[in-house]
């Protein structure tokens, strides 16, 4: 096998280079997308805490963010251009994280009774 890649090298140092690289791509992103499998298929529905994002929470609940955002009251990304975590919007509003917490966890609640209604999540 390394002596039909040497030979290849020797023959089209290009066109190997190129093989080489591509097969380095596609392990990076299997790897990637193996360990974002994994992950996720870890941390269905945990518990809500503080450093979490509304994005993280919301794929974590299997919802979509925006839809949280609206039921929680919780502001829009764009609003500092990053996701904030739930300890700087409660921080920002100047309540206790609990508060936030709270509002989220009622806003999963609402939204999925929505889905089990068959409701548009967004109404």
């Amino acid at each position: 096998m390394i002596r039909r890649l040497k030979d290849a090298w020797r023959q089209r140092p290009w066109l190997t280079t190129a093989f080489v690289i591509a097969c380095a791509a596609t392990l990076f992103f299997a790897a990637r997308f193996t360990f974002y499998t994994v992950y996720w298929a870890t941390h269905q529905e945990e518990p809500v805490r503080p450093w979490m994002t509304v994005g993280y929470v919301a794929r974590s609940w299997g919802l979509e963010p925006r839809a949280l955002d609206e039921v929680a009251g919780l502001p829009l990304p764009e609003v500092k251009g990053r996701p904030q975590p739930l300890s700087e919007i409660a921080r920002d509003r100047g309540v206790p994280v609990e508060t936030v917490i709270a509002e989220v966890e009622a806003a999963i609640e609402t939204l999925r009774a929505r889905e089990e209604a068959g409701q548009e999540p967004t109404e």
